[in-house]
């Protein structure tokens, strides 16, 4: 079957190579009857591929059921894959069959594997080596004849390490592992979902079909889309709702594009009940700080070269930030200089910008430490020496910032 035709089929939108490789390798295993591993972040379209293994398979024309493993409670979860036997616990008033029982002769997709409990896992693993089972209740074995196909979120190979997931069931599974991309992997496709999503609500809600302008196309390709296809999806059709304007500015979509974290939004773990920031969070905020001083002085820059009269007092009393701005835009062989006087062709100021004798050489500091050391006698300095309101500036624990004052020896 050619690659476009099961696209079509399944409902696939997108050429990109790695949404390509993800198909072909779903297709490739589908004849066989080993079990196989689907990891992806959620919204990113697992269950789909679950549905090609399973339709291009010899299970075709037997049962399909797809399973959230994270929606059932823990006390139940045996109990809905195996079955249980009438009395086996407070409120099974009759025998019921399990999954695994219900779809003998078809495959069973395991969505959120990993959220199994450690005794579920188990006796998953017997299943897929034996067959075998047992209800809940019950001493008799069980046979079924089932194919296993399961998907997770999150690092198996990390819940191994760490304890939350059986290292046997864990290569088991992963037989052959198939990796779906997030939408963010595939910019090139994120475009063509949005005009299919949109097409499709457009016709629901009798609603024009709106485009991006090519400004819109460019935030809409270059956002981290969290959410993945679902939250595309979303976005689609709440301007299928609002909006009935036929072409969508920059300005507007962005009005339905969750903000991102600021720097003062890090995330945040809790401790004995307080924040707990991490030294490599006060590291991401010096980066960020470092780029926001970036865009201000190039922003500051842009103002002095309009060269109006009114900047004459800015570039006499800031000689040296002037310099530093020049170096930043002007790229050569050797820094730009303000000497002290010269004649006056600079927007009217007293200065001029000396290219071909530069006087000094002003280089940055670019180590993290330093701008760390820097912010935090700042902080402390504002706020008069209270750790508390300069932890709370620079936006680190108040331990955090007592533990760097002792290791830079701040008084």
């Amino acid at each position: 079957m050619e690659l476009q035709e099961i696209k079509n089929r399944f409902g696939i939108i997108g050429n990109s190579p790695l949404l390509n490789r993800a198909i072909d390798t779903a297709v490739q295993v589908a004849p066989t009857d080993i079990s196989v591993l689907i990891t992806g972040e959620s919204g990113s379209g697992k269950e789909v591929f679950s549905q090609i293994i399973h339709q291009l398979s010899a299970r075709k024309h037997g049962p399909f059921i797809a399973v959230n493993c994270g929606a059932i409670p823990e006390g139940t979860i045996d109990s809905e894959l195996f079955g249980h036997e009438k009395g086996s616990f407070t409120g099974a008033h009759e025998a019921r069959k399990g999954y695994f029982e219900v779809v003998n002769g078809g495959t069973i997709f395991l969505d959120e594997v990993a959220e199994l409990p450690l005794g579920t896992q188990a006796r998953l693993l017997r299943v897929l080596e034996t067959g075998e089972y047992l209800r809940v209740g019950s001493s008799k074995v069980q046979k079924t004849n089932v194919r296993v196909v399961a998907a997770t979120n999150v690092n198996v190979y990390d819940a191994v390490q760490k304890g939350k997931f059986r290292e046997d069931l864990y290569y088991r599974l992963n037989t052959v592992p198939l990796k779906i991309p997030s939408l963010r992997e595939r910019k090139e496709d994120i475009y063509l979902l949005f005009r299919k999503f949109m097409s499709d609500f457009s016709g629901k809600y009798r609603s024009p079909i709106v485009q991006l302008n090519e400004d819109a196309q460019a935030i809409l390709s270059n956002y981290k889309w969290p959410g993945n296809i679902r939250q595309l999806k979303n976005l689609a059709e709440q301007i299928a709702v609002l909006e009935r304007e036929p072409l969508l500015d920059a300005h507007t979509l962005l009005k339905y594009l969750p903000y991102e974290q600021s720097t003062s939004e890090l995330p945040v773990r809790m401790q004995n009940g307080e924040p707990d920031f991490s030294e490599r969070d006060i590291l991401y905020k010096v980066l960020f700080d470092m780029k926001k001083d970036l865009l201000d002085l190039k922003k500051v820059v842009a103002e002095l070269l309009k060269g109006t009269e009114s900047r004459a007092d800015f570039l006499e009393n800031n000689p040296t930030l002037v310099n530093k701005l020049y170096q930043e835009l002007h790229s050569g062989d050797g820094a730009i200089q303000i000497p002290v006087a010269g004649p006056n062709n600079f927007a009217g100021s007293p200065y001029q910008i000396d290219r071909q004798h530069p006087v000094e050489e002003i280089e940055e500091t670019l180590s993290l430490e330093d701008r760390e050391l820097d912010l935090i006698r700042k902080a402390l300095k504002k706020h008069k020496g209270k750790r508390k309101y300069a932890a709370r500036e620079l936006g680190i624990s108040e331990r955090t910032l007592y533990r760097k004052i002792k290791e830079y020896n701040l008084s």
